[in-house]
């Protein structure tokens, strides 16, 4: 279903050097750097301005870094097209839930496979054998990623009529459907409640266990210990610590972060 991780998992999938982000005179984000290595679950964390959004978003293709790169599989991202990111094997959800309200669960997915036909519009126009085999080959693999997301049921049924918890899953299963290295999750447990919360959990291990790597923003702590291998935490655009969820659980500056008092007195 997706790329094996490297077993050694020291080589980056994805580094961040030394990116800073200026909107103006405001640095969102002021020479952050960090690795992503293949195979693991990367939590972003951080306050409410911290600059986790900004990161992603640089990451992605929808910012481009004042300064600094951004390396991903060998390549760097800077000027890439966002479609070409996606291609490059970058795939990702949203904190506000984006969905394509009137399709059915199914033609949703099968649109994130098509982010890597190869058949074109001519063949599709003329519904050439390449074209059909693509759509049979996309139809199934949606198919199988609706039942890896446990949402089968509700296929042919339009996504704006599915439960919160099943949009949710739909659009990771779309993102899934990209074939990507890194799946980046913003947000993903917004709305739900503990025993959602705890079954995202296990999705996300599951997903993690397919060979994908996982880079998750999130603000339920307990949800970002709980499941993550190293966290990465950001402060007014800056990388304050990095390491294990216990390290980064014990360390005084993520504390004094978090408490708002100064590092000296936490």
């Amino acid at each position: 279903m997706a790329p094996s991780p490297d077993p050694a998992g020291h080589d980056a999938l994805l580094s961040v050097q030394s990116v800073t982000m200026r909107f103006g005179g405001l640095a969102a984000l002021s020479e952050v750097t960090f690795d992503i290595r293949p195979g693991e679950i990367l939590g972003l964390i951080g306050p409410n301005g911290a600059g986790k959004t900004t990161m992603f978003n640089v990451m992605t293709g929808v910012y481009q870094a004042t300064s600094g790169e951004v390396t991903f599989d060998g390549t760097v991202l800077r000027g890439i097209d966002r479609y070409k990111i996606t291609r490059l094997g970058i795939a990702r959800t949203f904190q506000n839930i984006r969905l394509f309200p009137e399709m059915t669960a199914l033609e949703n997915v099968i649109v994130g496979y098509e982010a890597h036909s190869q058949s074109g519009v001519v063949a599709a126009m003329l519904h050439l054998p390449v074209h059909r085999r693509e759509e049979r080959e996309g139809r199934q693999r949606a198919m199988d990623l609706l039942r890896f997301m446990g949402i089968a049921d509700r296929a042919n049924d339009a996504a704006k009529n599915l439960p919160y918890g099943y949009q949710r899953r739909l659009e990771i299963a779309r993102a899934l459907a990209t074939n990507p290295k890194l799946l980046c999750l913003d947000e993903p447990a917004a709305g739900f409640n503990p025993a959602e919360k705890i079954e995202l959990m296990g999705l996300i291990r599951k997903i993690r266990d397919q060979g994908y790597t996982v880079l998750l923003i999130e603000h339920d702590m307990n949800l970002v210990m709980g499941v993550t291998d190293r966290i990465v935490v950001l402060d007014f655009g800056r990388k304050i610590a990095e390491g294990t969820p216990t390290e980064v659980r014990a360390n005084p500056a993520v504390i004094a972060a978090y408490l708002g008092v100064d590092s000296d007195a936490s």
